[in-house]
């Protein structure tokens, strides 16, 4: 086997553990394909050129594969690829004097149980009791516990 193919087969082997390991762990296809692509790279080397340069191609390919795994584990390697932004929306936050038992409101979405209500001059999500509740409904405020208001259908 030529080195252009034994060196294609370590490659691939490389980037096959990498899949492995970085993007779909666990998967173990990927990673016995890698391990199988780069055995088959060395014993190539070692059945096609001799000891002397399946040595040196053994000693490349270990130091080529640390030099290879320390980069790719690099924290920085892979802030370029990282979401780099904030979650800065906070739960549905009741204050106590704000909404009661009683007060009324408007459903903005559909309520299939859940969704959004405009309830005296602010939105909120609110819960109904299992019912579906159509947008532009009034409600009327069930319950308050702690960050969930539950509501019905006004009659």
């Amino acid at each position: 086997m030529s080195w252009t193919l034994i060196i294609l087969f370590f490659l691939i082997g490389l980037v096959l553990l990498l899949i492995e390991m970085l993007i779909i762990p666990g998967a173990t296809v990927f990673g016995l394909l890698g391990f199988g692509a780069l055995a088959v790279s060395i014993w190539q080397a070692y059945a096609g050129h001799g000891t002397p340069e399946g040595h040196y191609f053994l000693i490349g390919a270990i130091i080529f594969t640390v030099v290879l795994l320390a980069f790719a584990l690099k924290s920085k390697t892979w802030k370029k690829a990282m979401l780099d932004s904030e979650v800065k929306s906070k739960v549905n936050v009741v204050e106590p004097e704000k909404v009661k038992p009683g007060d009324e409101g408007k459903t903005i979405s559909r309520l299939a149980p859940a969704g959004k209500a405009y309830i005296n001059g602010d939105y909120y999500e609110v819960h109904s009791l299992g019912e579906y509740i159509e947008p532009q409904s009034d409600i009327v405020v069930i319950q308050v516990e702690f960050s969930k208001i539950i509501v019905k259908l006004k009659n």
